[in-house]
């Protein structure tokens, strides 16, 4: 398998919701494991995501899990997960997903670079960058 980069979310207990989600959003195949399936079938926890993977059919891995027991959740602005690409039906889609129920500080249209681009914090609390380039973004 080649080396890849993908982000990994942290969610405060609700990793299960928000992976599925993203399955909407992006199709694919998802692949859940939880705490209680790795040895502490009777722990409170064990119903939380230990490791949430999801692959989709353009080529996107997106991971996340809840937070650990005995860790603390802490919810930061130091990320955003970015989609890019020329697909202008395709990135559009998943704007329309990602941003509903969620907040909008940066509406996607046309930029001075001349990319169509926006931000979306999706209601995970998770920024996304969508960035729309080429013909359709200049045509």
């Amino acid at each position: 398998m080649p080396s890849r980069l993908n982000p990994y979310l942290s969610f405060d207990g609700d990793a299960r919701q928000a992976m599925e989600f993203y399955r909407e959003v992006f199709g694919g195949t998802l692949k859940l494991s939880t705490f209680g399936e790795f040895g502490r079938p009777d722990a409170p926890e064990a119903d939380k995501i230990m490791h949430g993977m999801l692959e989709t059919p353009a080529g996107f891995t997106l991971m996340g899990a809840d937070t650990p027991p005995g860790s603390t959740y802490t919810p930061g602005n130091a990320f955003a997960v970015s989609l890019s690409g020329d697909d202008d039906a395709e990135l559009r889609g998943y704007w329309e997903k990602l941003s509903a129920d969620g907040s909008v500080p940066v509406p996607l249209e046309r930029q001075m670079w001349g990319d169509v681009f926006g931000m979306c914090t999706d209601r995970f609390g998770v920024t996304w960058m969508v960035d729309i380039t080429g013909e359709a973004a200049n045509g």
